[in-house]
């Protein structure tokens, strides 16, 4: 499957954003998703993830309340919400899929998914 995000750019403080990732290439309803940010000189940390129905959701502490994740099976996207976005959310953001065959599965760790999209920039001014 092939991954691509969007939707990041420059906000102030407070304001809201809306990232969003198009699949395409297979059975995109077949694969858990997430999301994950990079800073620079850190690692990539987990920010939220959705298992393939939608059903089950998961969020790092530091985003809870915030954002929100969602899908659109029928439209081969994830969505990204995020509100009330503070400085320390800025990062390149990236999505990810890996294939779950169903069930409740998500995943939290990078090296658990096989797709990944380019990444969007995200900046947060305070």
């Amino acid at each position: 499957v092939q991954l691509q995000a969007f939707g990041g750019g420059l906000v102030q403080a407070g304001g809201s954003l809306r990232l969003s990732c198009a699949a395409s290439g297979r059975t995109f309803s077949a694969y858990a998703v997430g999301w994950f940010r990079q800073a620079p000189g850190k690692e990539r940390e987990f920010v939220a993830a959705l298992n393939w129905s939608g059903s089950r959701t998961r969020y790092a502490d530091s985003v809870k309340g915030r954002f929100t994740i969602s899908r659109d099976n029928a439209k081969n996207t994830v969505t990204l919400q995020m509100n009330t976005l503070k400085p320390e959310d800025t990062a390149v953001y990236y999505c990810a899929a890996q294939a779950s065959y169903g069930g409740s599965v998500l995943y939290e760790y990078p090296i658990q998914y096989d797709y990944w999209g380019q990444g969007t920039q995200v900046t947060v001014s305070s």
